[in-house]
């Protein structure tokens, strides 16, 4: 294993130097012999069809999506970039920061933002497929992110952050 984490460590300080093929391919060598799904968020760089299904503590931390240019943020409390591709989180709906309705509306969702930050900060997790739709009508990917068996949309559920996604938004006023 020290051989699998020097190898490891050569080339990620190559891959930073290394044009976007050679950062793909590098992390297949690295998911290949690191054990798993290491290579996707130890690159940075590779599109989120190539990566690993387990997504690694970033070297970058995510957090809150400013300006024209998204590849790793959280938009609010139930969207976020992941390498460039916006993924909606599929079982759970939160409120709106963008166009709130009212003021608790912007107020909860703003705590659900900062929730979702801290919850995807806190280590890995997998993103697994939403069963029967793979975007939404906006083109986002529908993902279910889960850590330990467990749903990081039902962690902001439990603390009142967000709903279990039914099918339809309802109002938060």
């Amino acid at each position: 294993m020290g051989d699998v984490v020097k190898f490891h460590k050569s080339v990620v300080q190559q891959a930073k130097s290394s044009d976007g093929f050679g950062k793909t391919l590098i992390a297949a060598v690295v998911i290949a012999f690191g054990g798993g799904a290491a290579g996707y968020y130890l690159l940075g760089d590779i599109p989120l069809a190539k990566a690993a299904a387990t997504i690694t503590k970033p070297l970058t931390a995510y957090g809150v999506c400013s300006g024209s240019v998204r590849y790793h943020c959280v938009v609010d409390g139930d969207t976020m970039w992941i390498g460039g591709q916006k993924v909606r989180i599929a079982d759970i709906d939160t409120p709106e920061v963008s166009e709130p309705r009212c003021a608790s509306e912007l107020a909860l969702g703003n705590k659900a933002t900062a929730r979702l930050v801290e919850l995807v900060n806190e280590g890995p997790f997998q993103l697994k497929a939403w069963p029967g739709r793979d975007e939404d009508k906006y083109g986002r990917k529908l993902k279910v992110l889960v850590r330990d068996g467990r749903s990081l949309g039902d962690i902001l559920v439990s603390e009142g952050l967000a709903r279990t996604w039914t099918g339809r938004r309802q109002p938060w006023c």
